[in-house]
């Protein structure tokens, strides 16, 4: 994880440090669209408005939700226990049901699935793979319009920023090496990715923002993982 010393713009939450994940899991190939936030929980709070433009100005809450009312949906395990705004993880990456990515999985999936590493999730050129505020025209745009990034996966960098589970924690390197899950408590919930109004240096995959979980802003959205059996 993180970014080499000599990467421009780069900040100084992004120690490179080895992570090996143990668990595998899937990654949905897009954020999660306004139609499918929509047809599961029955509007959109989005101020973009689009059946396939990414769901947007969701709080990590909301999102929380999402992920539990597909697995209920579907007969799977719901993975997160909610209690206000307590929200437990018992079963962790283990569980079955839709959640979102720690962030190490996220990062994991941006990078290319074989060296070399790109600066952007895909590419070395943002225009290729991300919607940012140099080419977005201040909104977002409709998810896999631009090229995926070796894996398969669309606007990991651009578009929106998408809420992972961990809370933030500067020294991320300090975690544990093996399937990190971020800090046990902290201010504000990681976001990764960038957005449409993002820079270059806000849409490289390295970068690492946070907000309060309960903060809903227009560029903020999300995308679903699930543990594979």
């Amino acid at each position: 994880m993180g970014s080499p010393a000599g990467e421009p713009n780069r900040e100084v939450d992004e120690a490179q440090h080895p992570v090996t994940l143990t668990t595998a899991f899937w990654m949905a190939e897009s954020e999660v669209t306004q139609r499918q936030y929509r047809n599961l929980m029955g509007s959109s709070p989005s101020q973009f408005q689009g059946d396939e433009l990414p769901v947007e100005n969701v709080s990590w809450f909301e999102a929380v939700t999402y992920c539990n009312a597909l697995s209920v949906k579907e007969g799977r395990p719901t993975c997160y226990q909610v209690n206000g705004t307590t929200v437990g993880w018992a079963d962790g990456v283990k569980c079955a049901g839709y959640r979102l990515p720690t962030e190490a999985e996220w990062e994991y999936a941006a990078n290319p699935a074989s060296p070399p590493r790109t600066v952007y999730a895909g590419s070395d050129n943002p225009d290729t793979v991300a919607w940012y505020v140099a080419n977005a025209g201040g909104t977002t745009h409709a998810v896999k319009m631009k090229a995926a990034n070796g894996r398969g996966l669309y606007d990991l960098s651009g578009n929106v920023w998408e809420w992972v589970w961990d809370w933030y924690q500067a020294n991320y390197e300090a975690l544990p090496a093996t399937d990190p899950t971020g800090a046990v408590s902290g201010m504000g919930r990681v976001m990764r990715g960038g957005s449409c109004g993002s820079d270059t240096k806000w849409t490289r995959l390295a970068i690492r923002d946070w907000a309060a979980p309960g903060n809903r802003i227009q560029y903020r959205g999300f995308r679903l993982v699930r543990s594979a059996p």
